[in-house]
């Protein structure tokens, strides 16, 4: 029995194997909050059988079967527990120009990296890769690979949908309901609002393009490839898909190759440390968590807010605080004994600990997808990027309170803190929240993975209609044209009827009238 048991799993991997894709991971973003969501998919897809090659600043410790690293590690400064509060306010103000530069014309100049030039001149044959997975952000050049090895594009977008990506891939915008990338509107918006909002995404559409346009020349170096403009590497992608969700992200219209997969990077990960789990399981009275994310680093904030917050944390004892701080010793001295800090924290077990009530954050959309899948309460602190637009959304939810870190007091973060822990409503509404956010026909990560393997299988059949058309053909404004063309002329024919028709009769009475004058005339005489 175990020699057939043995057989029949040899026969099934075989075949796996056979009908396994070879794909080619790129991701030379160097933010390790992006990669936690496509370092959860290429392990999925290798693990399923499929042969990846992964581009990354970050390779695995653990080699697993069929991943492959390219590691691009050192070739850029590393941004993990690296941002201080001064690069943070830098951020605050959306600035387009600087964004691309630094998560995109940087990241090409990545092109010349030895092992990059190795794929562009001297790619696999054997087997050559079926498609490309990579991420959609700031660096469209990186998708000149697909034109180059002939093979399929698979976009991954860890936010919403980004008003750039609209016109590039046929997606039905509509700023009268979805929100900008960098607004925080909810999807009810009055007149004032529906007018900052539609600026505000074409705004951002034009400039974006306008500054990544200059990649153009970059492409043309390495790839030999002659662009009309950046956008047009964009006809290779045949499925964007994007990390959102209609329970959190709200209802938006969407072409069928973007693909809300809201959550794929969501599992449980490793226990906590025995020192944090006996902290958790003795909180009896509660425990907040308190984290600025993986690049942020909480001990740089000025002394006066981080006093701020040691003052609150203080008055809510006995209900204690788990807080990231990436270097203790650069920490302002006078912690209050109901706070532990440590450098790293396992944040989805945290967070399912019983014990835990409240979850402070600067929204990033991963850590706040992590406090919906635990149904933990919110504070958010928003600090640059989409942030402040996560916050407000959970806000408007009600499973939020938010802070403005440029006006913390002990005040307010206790006020926040009370709000949380003394009204069930935010409890019972996350809950519900999350319920909605994991209720669905397949998990976020099968969907992934079934629809790559469907463009394996068939291509770049996906993609839409629009992307032919000239942008006043998808507006019908050719179409409105003639409309009203027709519409012109037929009423400039009524109205040239009506007046022949009135100048008949006038002329038929004119005539009329002077005949009768004349034979009055004729009578009087």
């Amino acid at each position: 029995m175990k020699v057939l048991l043995s057989v029949l799993l040899t026969i099934l991997a075989c075949d796996q194997a056979a009908n396994g894709l070879r794909i080619l991971g790129l991701f030379p973003l160097h933010g390790k909050s992006h990669w936690i969501m496509q370092e959860a998919l290429m392990k999925e897809l290798a693990k399923r059988g499929h042969q990846v090659d992964v581009v990354t600043h970050f390779p695995l410790k653990k080699p697993i079967p069929n991943y492959k690293d390219i590691s691009l590690e050192g070739s850029l400064p590393s941004v993990v527990n690296n941002m201080s509060a001064v690069e943070v306010l830098r951020f605050q103000t959306p600035n387009v120009a600087y964004l691309v530069q630094m998560a995109g014309t940087q990241l090409c100049e990545l092109l010349n990296h030895p092992k990059l030039q190795e794929l562009i001149k001297n790619p696999p044959q054997d087997p050559p890769y079926d498609l490309i997975v990579t991420e959609s952000f700031a660096a469209p050049c990186f998708l000149a690979f697909g034109r180059h090895l002939k093979v399929p594009i698979i976009a991954t977008v860890a936010s919403v949908f980004h008003d750039w990506l609209n016109e590039v891939s046929g997606n039905p915008a509509n700023p009268a309901f979805v929100p900008s990338f960098f607004s925080t509107h909810s999807s009810s918006m009055n007149f004032k609002e529906r007018l900052t909002n539609a600026f505000l995404s074409n705004y951002l559409s034009w400039q974006f393009h306008y500054h990544s346009n200059k990649q153009v020349a970059i492409v043309k170096e390495h790839f030999g490839l002659d662009l009309s403009c950046i956008k047009d590497l964009y006809n290779d992608i045949a499925v964007y898909l994007v990390n959102s969700h209609h329970s959190l992200n709200g209802i938006r219209p969407m072409t069928t190759s973007v693909i809300e997969i809201g959550g794929m990077h969501l599992k449980d990960d490793n226990p906590p440390s025995p020192e944090v789990q006996k902290w958790l399981d003795e909180s009896k009275d509660g425990c907040i968590y308190f984290t600025f994310g993986s690049m942020v680093r909480i001990e740089t904030f000025p002394k006066e807010t981080v006093q701020q917050f040691y003052a609150a944390f203080e008055k809510i004892a006995p209900v204690r605080v788990l807080m990231k701080v990436a270097k203790k010793e650069d920490l302002l001295p006078g912690l209050p004994k109901n706070v532990m800090t440590q450098s790293w924290f396992p944040q989805i077990s945290v967070l399912k600990h019983k014990n835990i009530r409240a979850f402070i954050t600067h929204g990033g959309v991963f850590s706040t997808q992590e406090a919906i899948y635990t149904a933990v309460p919110m504070i958010g602190v928003p600090l640059f990027g989409d942030q402040a637009i996560n916050i407000q959304n959970y806000v408007n939810k009600k499973v939020a309170v938010s802070l403005d870190i440029r006006n913390i007091t002990e005040a307010k973060v206790t006020s926040a803190l009370n709000t949380i822990l003394k009204d069930p409503s935010y409890s019972e509404n996350i809950r519900k929240l999350s319920n909605k956010f994991l209720d669905r026909p397949l998990s976020a990560m099968d969907t992934s993975v079934y629809w790559i393997e469907y463009i394996g299988k068939y291509g770049n059949v996906l993609r839409s209609p629009a992307l032919d058309l000239y942008w006043w053909q998808r507006e019908l404004l050719d179409v409105y044209a003639f409309i009203f063309g027709i519409m012109a002329v037929g009423l400039y024919v009524v109205l040239f009827i009506l007046c022949k028709i009135k100048k008949c009769l006038c002329g038929s009475r004119t005539c009329a009238k002077k005949d009768s004058a004349a034979m009055k005339s004729k009578k009087n005489k």
